[in-house]
């Protein structure tokens, strides 16, 4: 009982002193908080784990003690009371809980004002949830004094039941009997035929915070459609899983503009939906540098520093092969190589973006000479996999996977360079640029923004031949978009 003592009031020691000199430090910076918000926020974020990792010993050296033989029957009852208390504290006071309301929670939480007596149209998919996970389709369905009449759903659409690529069609809604039309099939902006009636477009989708994911496209042609027919553009805003403070990436050149790199802004931009929505509106980012009558449900309790486990939501899949709240960033560290179609970045597999592979490759020795790169933030471990669909299927692949121990240190469109770098050294016949076809070519280009990058890595097949062209607009854009910050 000693031990346990002891070990609990260092604990509570350390934390009682890192708590008074946060306390202190705000104090002085004219920030007066209560203590009990600033314990609350300090447990849900940082002391959590290490509260749970003293309560879990605490409970191993309880039930050591109540287990002994020596130990006095009134100490072994006390200790199963204390044991079975310290069970419900952490199964209760340290259980994740939401620190961060969505656009969906504060619309709803302020009575729907900006949508009272409106007919809308929603812009969703099953990403489209509170808090809570409900549904935004529901909560708006229901919501009093508003009228929902459409719905319309991106690439894999509003209920999320398509593949990549598939082309949809309009149909009716179950659910809710309204239309559903789709903005990934004949057209993919919202022709006044599908807003007639529509007094504002609601837009609530989770994004991941990089440029060729195909949402911010969608949002962006309907702020366009909202323009031109008059209409109000409503953007229920929503975490970047990346962060607000990670920009990586050139902008997109001219003519180079399509659907996967829809607007001269970087590969992470470092925005979250309602903050980029805001910017292509004032920049003259849309079509014919059109603008909307845009309004932006802003989120409460989020900051720029938050990882998304920190924001205590629920992640929704945003997509097949992003299914997890860490898969923005391997998307981002993998997935232009993944266009090429020869070195497999794990789809196909069970952990789609976290991959370099192929049937000719040596894992060990790959691991081996990328982790002596000592690149800060990431390593590599050799594995095997044999995919069960896709280009690779059924193949026998090896190769690293990708392990990100640490997102802000490590440059995460770096990783593919650095793969496909150390892949020449050891295979330089086995180039992929010179492996993969036309098709596959273009596509890089269009996913990078520009055929420069491809023309200046393929010369030495390194990375620090791209990384001053990669890096070249980040403080530019960066100036630019504090501009529109909200949080």
């Amino acid at each position: 009982m000693h031990e346990l003592i002891q070990y609990r009031n260092n604990a509570l020691q350390s934390i009682a002193y890192e708590e008074h000199v946060s306390c202190r430090s705000k104090r002085r910076a004219g920030k007066k908080r209560r203590y009990s918000t600033i314990w609350n926020e300090k447990l849900c974020r940082d002391l959590r784990p290490r509260l749970t990792g003293c309560i879990s010993q605490s409970i191993q050296i309880l039930c050591i003690t109540i287990l002994r033989k020596d130990t006095p029957l009134s100490h072994r009852l006390i200790g199963t009371l204390i044991t079975s208390a310290l069970f419900v504290l952490t199964f209760t006071s340290f259980s994740q809980t939401p620190n961060v309301k969505l656009g969906i929670d504060v619309l709803r939480d302020r009575g729907f004002d900006v949508l009272k007596g409106k007919r809308i149209g929603l812009i969703t998919n099953p990403t489209g949830v509170d808090s809570r996970v409900q549904s935004t389709i529901d909560i708006l369905s229901q919501a009093p004094d508003v009228k929902l009449v459409a719905l319309y759903g991106p690439e894999h659409g509003v209920r999320g039941n398509f593949a990549a690529g598939d082309k949809i069609e309009t149909i009716i809604d179950s659910a809710t009997n309204v239309p559903m039309y789709s903005l990934y099939g004949k057209t993919r902006k919202p022709t006044a035929e599908m807003l007639r009636g529509i007094d504002a477009l609601v837009y609530d989708i989770q994004d991941i915070g990089c440029r060729s994911y195909t949402y911010i496209s969608t949002m962006g042609l309907a702020m366009e459609a909202a323009a031109e027919n008059n209409i109000e553009c409503i953007v229920l805003d929503r975490p970047n899983p990346l962060g607000g403070i990670k920009i990586e990436g050139n902008i997109v050149e001219a003519g180079y503009e399509s659907f996967v790199s829809p607007y001269p802004i970087p590969y992470v931009y470092g925005l979250t939906c309602g903050e980029l929505a805001k910017l292509l509106n004032e920049e003259g980012m849309l079509k014919n540098k059109a603008r909307c009558k845009l309004i932006v449900v802003p989120m409460q309790g989020w900051k720029r520093s938050m990882t998304f486990a920190q924001t205590g939501l629920q992640w929704v899949p945003t997509s097949p092969h992003v299914p997890e709240a860490a898969s923005p960033a391997y998307y981002v560290s993998t997935g232009i190589l993944g266009e090429l179609g020869v070195l497999s970045e794990g789809v196909g597999y069970t952990i789609p973006f976290h991959t370099c592979a192929a049937e000719w490759i040596n894992g060990k020795r790959f691991a081996e000479k990328l982790n002596a790169l000592n690149v800060d933030g990431v390593l590599f471990r050799p594995l095997t996999i044999k995919p069960f669909y896709g280009k690779h299927k059924d193949k026998n692949l090896n190769g690293v996977q990708i392990h990100l121990t640490d997102e802000s240190k490590v440059n995460l469109m770096s990783i593919q360079f650095l793969c496909m770098q150390v892949h020449h050294e050891l295979y330089p016949d086995k180039n992929p640029f010179e492996l993969a076809d036309g098709g596959r070519l273009k596509t890089f280009d269009r996913i990078v923004g520009s055929d420069r990058v491809r023309k200046l890595f393929t010369q030495r097949m390194s990375y620090a031949d791209v990384k001053s062209y990669l890096e070249k607009d980040v403080q530019t854009f960066s100036a630019k978009a504090k501009r529109y910050y909200l949080y």
